[in-house]
C-alpha cells in the first residue's frame, strides 16, 4: 500500500485516530496496466508516472512494474469516493495505457510480470519467493476512527461478515489464460502469502500493539503494515482497513460494495453487530466458498448452517438501512442487488468470455474499466 510504504519501525501505539473526521472514507485501487485496445498486460507504470500530470489524490507504482494504485483523497461519502476514483482513471487512460480492473489479470502468463524496482517490493520479492509471481489485484476501504477502542470494536464486528464481502467482491475467474473455476483467483494466490488471511478477534488495542510487536519480531519485518490481513487496524492512518475485495471494473459495482463496507463499518463501531466471535476455523471456510462460487455461495452461519448470498445481503440491507441514510449511501446500497443480478464481477467476465473468448474479455473488461463501456 502506497500509504505506508515509508513506514518506519515505530510500534504500532503511534496512532492517528481521532485526527480526522469519524468515520470518513479513502479508497486504494489495484488496478492492471494493458495496450488499451487489446487489453494485454504491460509492464508501464514508470512510463505511466513518468506521463501523468496533477491528480486529485495520488497515482503510485505497486508491487509489480505491470499494476498502478489509484489513492483517493479523504472523502466523506461514497459518491465523493466514486468521483475521485474516476477522475484518476481518466488521469491514467489520458497518458496512453489502458486499465483492467480484475483480482488477476485474466490472460498474463506466469512470470510475465516485473517487479518494480523499490526498496520495499525487492524486499517482498526475497521474503516470498514465487508466490509473488502473479499479481493480484485489491480494493482497500479505510474508514476513519475517532478513537483506538472503537477502532477495535469494529474491527472485531467486521470479520464475521469477511466471507460475504468476499462473497461479493469476488472478480477474478481467470489467471494464466484459463477459468480456474474460482470467483476470485487472486483469494486463492494470496493464500500463498504470509499473514494474508482472518486475524483473531483482539481484547483492545493493546492487544493488538502487543500482537503485532510480536508477529514482527517473528516475521523479521519492519512494522505491522507487512501484515497482509483481509482486515486489519491502521492506527497510523487512523482507519479500519478492509482489504477482502478485489478490485472492480463496473464503478457501479465499486460504489456498492464501498457502500456495504461504510456500513458496517458504522454499525460495527457501535457494537450492535450480531453475537459472539466466529472461529478462525470458521471463517476460513466460509472465506474459501465466497472465493470458490461468489454471489452463488452458501456461507455458514455462526452455527455452520449454510445460507445463500442473496438472503444474506436482503437482511444486511434491511439491517443497514439507518445507517445508510446517516452515511448518505442508501442509493449505492442498492446497488447490491443489480451487481448479485449479474452474478458480481466474477459472473460478468464469464458471460462476456463465453461469447468472445478471452479477446473480448480482455477488451470489453478495458473499456468497461476506461469508462468507455457499459455494464453487460
Amino acid at each position: 500500500m502506497a500509504q505506508t510504504e515509508a513506514a518506519s519501525p515505530q510500534t504500532a501505539r503511534d496512532d492517528r485516530f481521532g485526527s480526522g473526521r469519524p468515520f470518513s472514507l479513502g479508497v486504494e485501487e489495484e488496478l492492471s496496466l494493458v495496450d488499451p485496445v487489446t487489453g494485454e498486460q504491460v509492464n508501464a507504470a514508470d512510463a505511466v508516472l513518468e506521463r501523468i500530470g496533477a491528480v486529485d489524490g495520488t497515482v503510485e507504482r505497486e508491487l509489480h512494474a505491470c499494476q498502478v494504485e489509484l489513492i483517493t483523497d479523504v472523502c466523506r461519502t461514497v459518491g465523493e469516493a466514486v468521483d475521485g476514483l474516476r477522475s484518476l482513471r481518466r488521469a491514467v487512460v489520458s497518458t496512453g495505457a489502458g486499465l483492467l480492473g480484475s483480482g488477476t489479470h485474466p490472460s498474463a502468463p506466469e512470470g510475465a510480470a516485473e517487479i518494480t524496482d523499490k526498496e520495499r517490493y525487492e524486499r517482498i520479492r526475497d521474503l516470498l519467493g514465487d508466490a509473488v509471481v502473479t499479481p493480484v489485484n485489491g480494493l482497500h476501504v479505510h474508514v476513519g476512527m475517532p478513537d483506538a477502542e472503537t477502532a477495535i470494536a469494529a474491527f472485531n464486528g467486521l470479520r464475521r461478515h469477511l466471507p460475504l464481502l468476499q462473497a461479493l467482491g469476488a472478480n477474478a475467474p481467470f489467471r494464466h489464460g484459463r477459468d480456474t473455476g474460482l470467483a476470485s483467483a487472486r483469494e486463492v494466490t494470496m493464500r500463498g502469502w504470509p499473514r494474508s488471511g482472518v486475524p483473531r478477534a483482539m481484547r483492545d488495542f493493546d492487544d493488538f500493539c502487543e500482537t503485532s510487536a510480536l508477529l514482527v519480531r517473528a516475521a523479521g519485518v519492519p512494522d505491522y503494515t507487512w501484515f497482509w490481513w483481509k482486515l486489519r487496524p491502521h492506527p497510523r492512518l487512523g482507519t479500519v482497513e478492509i482489504r477482502a475485495l478485489d478490485t472492480q471494473a463496473s464503478l457501479d459495482d465499486f460504489a456498492a460494495l464501498v457502500a456495504l463496507v461504510h456500513c458496517l463499518v458504522r454499525r460495527a463501531a457501535d457494537g450492535d453487530d450480531g453475537e459472539g466471535d466466529p472461529p478462525p476455523e470458521l471463517l476460513d471456510e466460509g472465506v474459501f466458498r465466497a472465493a470458490r462460487f461468489g454471489v452463488d455461495a452458501l456461507l455458514p452461519d455462526g452455527d455452520g448452517r449454510l445460507r445463500p448470498v442473496r438472503a444474506l445481503v436482503d437482511e444486511q440491507l434491511r439491517a443497514l438501512a439507518p445507517f445508510a441514510r446517516e452515511l448518505d449511501c442508501a442509493e449505492p446500497l442498492d446497488g447490491l442487488r443489480r451487481l448479485i443480478e449479474h452474478g458480481g464481477g466474477a459472473g460478468r467476465q464469464r458471460a462476456v468470455h463465453a461469447i468472445g473468448g478471452m479477446g473480448a474479455l480482455l477488451r470489453e473488461t478495458t473499456a468497461l474499466t476506461a469508462l468507455g463501456a457499459p455494464p453487460v
